[in-house]
């Protein structure tokens, strides 16, 4: 033991072995090292806020009501200024992750350090950990020049983790407020998503008399943060991490397409994350050329005219005929695949948005429904509604007592009896994925659902009825069928005359009636090439059976490997030049505002710094059953580029036809290099 414990001291001493078993890899000591560009502006150690009134929003009542001081701000240009201008004065900066994280925060951090450094070099920055917690807590480091550098153009938000937790009470407000005054801050971040910006309005709006300013920062992968102007002005294209998780899913689906049209026998289905908007499931499908994608938007937004005309004539209206159907979208994706089968191609490439229940029009009522159902519950019995009613019969069993009229007098009760009759007829694992407890935002929670098997189930029992009606066939290629016949002693003519549709096609399809073994002797004695006494031809039998399709499915979810990723070239100069943003507005008295790049469409040399004010891009919506002040979402523009160019490609991207698959392959994700994308491809497109 001693001798080969020390044989295994000796390896370890090697320095070749150290090397390569070290946690510090040579791409992880390149990262380190790297220093993005800055704008030319935020490299000024002094600068001025120019109001930008141009630029228009309107302003909601509520927001007016509720947050009064930070309401009227205007939009923010950050340019040059001067050493009078009063921003060299030393501060301290407290920094906090908020939800999710996403590829690049770090840099944020990074870039907000270097440059209160630069311009003071007592100023502190606090990082809050594990989130909001740490504020409420008073949990927090302070930011080392050391730990800076550790985390340089690195994933995750692994310096100071990060957390959930929402202050949105007076209570969570004041204690924020004790910590920050305790700590002596000048300023609070807030790196995170909507909610989060959301929070940082109304601590801004608390703070406010204090002489604590917050600034925002926009952080989803999701890329639903986008800000436009009354006018139609991109002040904000995109939040930080969406190109770097859109790129890692990209290249593994694309690993994916390589390995569908290699071996031929799976339909590789892809989900990927985005609950709300479809932009990472429409970024993947122009980088990878996927055979199949949905853009939920579009769903949502599809009208059945057919539908329309028959009510019309019947003198009715078809709701139904609005929005995209479940059975809708399952009988799209099989006629793709049967129209692939038919030149060869059972397998493929499909990517399904996270989100695309919700864009379903009966799924959406459903999801609505039970929203309120549930929180109409927990407040009026102070109790949790998955708490008393544990399983899912439990739950059935309280819906069906609801559609009865047992508990809701009301002429118009939420849950009736149809809706019990529809939710019955569902499976049960759609059920319960229906009913999963909802997030702390009372969203539902799409990623706890098996969304790819709802969807999947319907279509492979669609296509059990298409191969029964002999619609869904593998093609043949002539050339393969005739060389098969011929090595058997066959006449290969006579056979494909009487074996499929159009013999002298490329990809020869097995006739619509010819649909077993059984029915095929019976064509071939139809034809005389065999009697009832003989057995099918061996190769004629081979290529019968090559024609019956067996449609095989590898399901894949692209979430939080992404969230986690490394950032892109484009994320780490963003979030790099957004710590520096959000200290220049810091140093120059901004409150209220969300740190922006303007032009990221456009490429580096095109970008600007700005001030968004947060409190103008608040709208009402439901949370928790309630209407709450909250920043909108951005979808998926059916109007842009980006969206109509992959509407123009999808055809030729399906490979229906002859001939290898168009797909794209992305590179992998890297923070350097001539060759890297600057920008993600829905960006380059929209600002055509």
């Amino acid at each position: 033991m001693n001798s080969q414990k020390g044989r295994e001291t000796d390896l370890l001493s090697n320095p070749v072995a150290a090397a390569v078993l070290s946690d510090q890899n040579p791409e992880t000591l390149a990262r380190r090292a790297f220093i993005p560009k800055q704008i030319p502006t935020l490299a000024s150690p002094a600068t001025r806020l120019v109001p930008q009134p141009q630029y228009h929003f309107s302003c909601h009542s509520e927001a007016r009501n509720i947050l009064p001081d930070i309401v009227d701000n205007p939009v923010q240009r950050i340019e040059a200024g001067d050493e009078s201008s009063g921003a060299e004065k030393a501060l301290n900066i407290g920094v906090v992750f908020s939800g999710g994280p996403a590829p690049g925060g770090h840099n944020v951090i990074a870039g907000l350090y270097d440059a209160a450094m630069q311009v003071n070099d007592q100023s502190r920055i606090y990082g809050f950990l594990f989130g909001p917690d740490g504020i409420l807590e008073s949990k927090y480091i302070q930011i080392t020049p050391e730990l800076v550098d550790q985390y340089r153009n690195a994933g995750g938000f692994t310096m100071i983790k990060t957390g959930r937790t929402k202050i949105d009470t007076p209570g969570k407000m004041d204690q924020a407020l004790k910590t920050c005054l305790d700590l002596k801050l000048d300023a609070l971040v807030i790196i995170g998503g909507d909610d989060s910006n959301t929070n940082a309005a109304f601590l801004a709006q608390h703070f406010k008399d204090h002489g604590i300013q917050v600034i925002g920062v926009p952080k989803t992968i999701d890329g639903d943060i986008q800000v436009k102007t009354d006018d139609g002005e991109l002040l904000c294209a995109t939040s930080f991490g969406f190109h770097s998780a859109a790129r890692a899913f990209s290249r593994n689906i694309s690993n994916l397409a390589a390995d569908a049209s290699s071996d031929r026998k799976y339909w590789h289905v892809c989900k990927v994350m985005g609950r709300v908007a479809s932009h990472l499931g429409l970024e993947a499908a122009l980088q990878t050329h996927a055979n199949l994608s949905f853009v939920g938007e579009e769903l949502a937004d599809y009208v059945d005219e057919k539908r329309i005309q028959a009510a019309e004539a019947k003198g009715t209206v078809d709701y139904n005929a609005y929005g995209v159907t479940l059975r809708h979208l399952s009988r799209t994706i099989c006629d793709v695949i049967v129209r692939r089968a038919a030149f060869g191609k059972n397998h493929g490439i499909m990517i399904l948005p996270e989100g695309i229940l919700e864009f379903i029009n009966e799924i959406q009522v459903f999801i609505i429904k039970l929203n309120k159902i549930i929180a109409d519950y927990n407040h009026i019995h102070d109790t949790d509604f998955h708490a008393a009613f544990p399983g899912l019969n439990e739950k059935l069993d309280y819906l069906h007592r609801l559609g009865k009229g047992m508990m809701d007098k009301s002429a118009f009760p939420i849950w009736n009896d149809r809706d019990d009759e529809l939710f019955n007829q569902l499976p049960s694992f759609f059920q319960d994925g229906l009913l999963v407890e909802r997030d702390l935002h009372g969203n539902f929670q799409f990623s706890l659902v098996k969304t790819e098997d709802i969807v999947l189930d319907l279509v492979k029992e669609y296509l059990d009825v298409l191969k029964e009606q002999g619609l869904y066939k593998v093609g043949i290629h002539i050339d393969e069928f005739t060389r098969r016949l011929e090595r058997g002693g066959l006449d290969a003519k006579a056979f494909a005359q009487a074996m499929f549709q159009d013999p002298r096609s490329e990809y020869l399809l097995v006739k619509r009636e010819i649909i077993s073994l059984k029915t095929l002797k019976q064509a071939l004695v139809a034809a005389g090439l065999m009697t009832e006494e003989d057995e099918i031809p061996v190769a004629a039998r081979e290529m019968f059976l090559k024609s019956v399709p067996n449609f095989r499915t590898q399901t894949h979810f692209y979430g939080y490997d992404g969230r986690g990723g490394e950032p892109t070239l484009f994320d780490c100069t963003y979030t790099y030049n957004l710590g520096l943003t959000a200290f220049h507005l810091i140093a120059n008295g901004a409150t209220g505002q969300m740190a922006a790049v303007k032009n990221l469409e456009k490429g580096f040399d095109h970008w600007v710094p700005l001030g968004i004010p947060i409190a103008r891009l608040m709208h009402l919506e439901e949370r928790n059953g309630k209407l709450a002040l909250v920043i909108e979402k951005a979808v998926v523009d059916l109007e842009g580029n980006a969206f109509k160019a992959y509407r123009a490609m999808r055809e030729e991207w399906e490979g229906a036809r002859p001939g290898d698959d168009a797909y794209r392959k992305p590179a992998p994700v890297r923070f350097n290099g001539e060759t890297e994308e600057d920008r993600p491809i829905t960006l380059v497109l929209n600002s055509l």
